[in-house]
C-alpha cells in the first residue's frame, strides 16, 4: 500500500531542486517520493510541478504584486509554496477554499508555521480578484506568454509569422502518444485492447505505429506495456525511423541514442537490420536504453562513448545509415519539459550549435558512399536546424540534401520543420543527407 504524502509539500521539494538548485525536472522528480504516493496524489503533484514551471513568469509577476516586499532568500520554499497556491487557484479544478486552506496548512510541514497568516492573506486576495492581478501582469507580452524575454525574441526572430502560436503551444498539455510494436501487434488490434480496457484513443496523425490517448494514464495501466507491445513516443519522434529507412542487412548507427526510443523504433521498423549500434556517452542513460530494449525483446550493440570521437569506439567498418538526434536547445518540447524555459540560457545556444557541428563533422566519414544520414533536433531555432544543415552542405562537397516529401510539418531549406502542437506533434526538425 502506498504511503500518505502531502502532494503540495512534495511539489515544493521538486520545484526547489529545479528553481534553486538547477536540476532538470526529470531528475528532480526521480529523486522525489512520487513513487511512494497513491496515483491520485502523484498526478496532483506532477500537475503542480509541470504547471508552475509552465506558467512561472506569469505566476512570479502576480506574486510580486501581491507581496509588500520580496521574501528572504532563506524562504525560497515558502515562495514556491505560494506559487503552487496561485497555480491551483488559476489553473486547477480545486475549489478556492480547499486550495487556500491546504496550501496554507502545508506551511507547517515545510517548517514555516509563522507564515500562515501571510499566505492566507496573499492567496485570498488573489482569489477575490484574479483578473485584476493577471491583467496587470499581462501587459508585458513575455509575461502573458510565460516565456523568458530572450526566448520570445529568439523564436520571434526565427518565425515572425508564427512565434505567438509556438509560444502558446509550449504552454499546453501535450498528448500522450504511444508507438505500437508492429512486429508484435497491429495498431488496430491494440486500439481494440485499449477500448476493452476502457481507454479512449485514436490512431495518431502521420505516424503509422502511433496511437494518441484521449487522456494520459500511468504506463502501468496500459495493456501489454510490460510485455513490450507498446512504448511511449511522440508522433514527431516516430518520423525518424522511416526517414532513416534502413534496409535488410544494413549496418546502422544511432548516435546520441539514449534513452533509446528511436533505437527501438528502428529495430521494430526493420527487424532485418544487419547490425545496429546505439551509442551514448551517458552511462545511466545507456542503461535505460538497455532496459527499454529488453522490455521490447530487441537487441542492439550498446556503446558508452562520445559520438564525436569515433577513434575511441569505431571499428573502421562503414555504416549504411546514421541517425544523429543531436543535443539541442529542446525548444520544440517545452510543453513536455517546461523547465527548459527556466534552465536554458542564451550563452548555451552557441555551444550547442558548435556541438552539433562537431558531431556532424565527426560522423560523416563513418558513412559509406551512397549512405544516408538523418539529422534531427527537437528545436524550433533555425541556427540549430536549417542553418546548421546549410553550413554542413557547404563544407562537405560529397553531401547532398534528399528532400523530405511528407504531409506533416513544413518544407524548409535543407529539411522539414514541425512546430509544437502541429498535427498533435512535438516541435522537431529533420534533414536527410545523402553521401556521394
Amino acid at each position: 500500500m502506498k504511503r500518505a504524502h502531502n502532494p503540495r509539500v512534495t511539489a515544493v521539494r521538486v520545484l526547489r531542486r529545479v528553481m534553486v538548485d538547477g536540476q532538470t525536472l526529470k531528475l528532480a522528480t526521480r529523486a522525489s517520493d512520487l513513487d511512494f504516493m497513491d496515483a491520485r496524489d502523484a498526478a496532483f503533484t506532477k500537475e503542480l510541478c509541470f504547471g508552475v514551471l509552465r506558467q512561472l513568469p506569469r505566476l512570479e509577476a502576480v506574486l510580486e504584486r501581491l507581496l509588500d516586499r520580496p521574501l528572504r532568500t532563506r524562504d525560497q520554499d515558502l515562495h514556491i509554496l505560494l506559487l503552487t497556491g496561485l497555480y491551483q487557484l488559476e489553473h486547477m479544478k480545486v475549489p478556492a477554499y480547499a486550495a487556500v486552506v491546504e496550501t496554507v496548512a502545508a506551511a507547517s510541514t515545510i517548517g514555516k508555521p509563522w507564515a500562515k497568516g501571510l499566505m492566507n492573506g496573499v492567496l485570498r486576495e488573489f482569489a477575490r480578484q484574479p483578473e485584476t492581478y493577471l491583467g496587470a501582469a499581462d501587459w508585458n507580452i513575455n509575461v502573458a506568454l510565460a516565456h523568458p524575454p530572450w526566448l520570445v525574441e529568439a523564436i520571434r526572430e526565427c518565425w515572425p509569422d508564427d512565434w505567438q502560436r509556438i509560444l502558446v503551444a509550449n504552454n499546453e498539455h501535450p498528448p500522450m502518444t504511444l508507438r505500437v510494436n508492429r512486429s508484435r501487434i497491429d495498431p488496430g488490434d491494440y486500439l481494440e485492447r485499449l477500448a476493452q480496457a476502457g481507454m479512449s484513443a485514436r490512431a495518431a496523425l502521420h505516424a503509422p505505429a502511433g496511437i494518441t490517448l484521449a487522456r494520459p494514464v500511468d504506463v502501468a495501466q496500459l495493456p501489454g506495456f510490460a510485455e513490450g507491445l507498446i512504448s511511449l513516443q511522440d508522433a514527431a519522434a516516430q518520423q525518424a525511423a522511416p526517414l532513416l529507412a534502413p534496409q535488410e542487412g544494413e549496418r546502422v548507427l544511432d548516435a546520441c541514442a539514449a534513452p533509446g526510443g528511436k533505437t527501438a523504433h528502428i529495430l521494430e521498423w526493420q527487424p532485418g537490420v544487419g547490425e545496429l549500434i546505439a551509442l551514448d556517452r551517458d552511462r545511466a542513460r545507456v542503461a535505460l536504453t538497455k532496459d527499454g530494449l529488453d522490455r521490447l525483446g530487441l537487441n542492439a550493440t550498446l556503446l558508452c562513448d562520445d559520438a564525436g570521437q569515433p577513434q575511441r569506439w569505431w571499428d573502421s567498418r562503414p555504416f549504411d545509415r546514421v541517425l544523429l538526434d543531436a543535443p539541442c536547445s529542446a525548444t520544440g518540447i517545452i510543453r513536455r519539459q517546461p523547465d527548459v524555459k527556466l534552465l536554458r540560457k542564451p550563452p548555451q545556444l552557441p555551444r550547442l550549435v558548435q556541438e552539433q557541428s562537431r558531431l556532424l563533422d565527426a560522423l560523416w566519414p563513418l558513412l559509406a558512399p551512397g549512405g544516408t544520414l538523418v539529422y534531427a533536433t527537437c528545436s524550433v531555432l533555425k541556427e540549430e536546424n536549417e542553418v546548421q544543415v546549410a553550413r554542413f552542405i557547404e563544407t562537405h562537397l560529397d553531401a547532398k540534401i534528399c528532400p523530405i516529401e511528407a504531409s506533416w510539418g513544413r518544407s524548409r531549406p535543407g529539411g522539414r520543420q514541425i512546430f509544437p502542437g502541429e498535427h498533435d506533434m512535438d516541435g522537431f526538425f529533420f534533414a536527410r543527407i545523402k553521401k556521394g
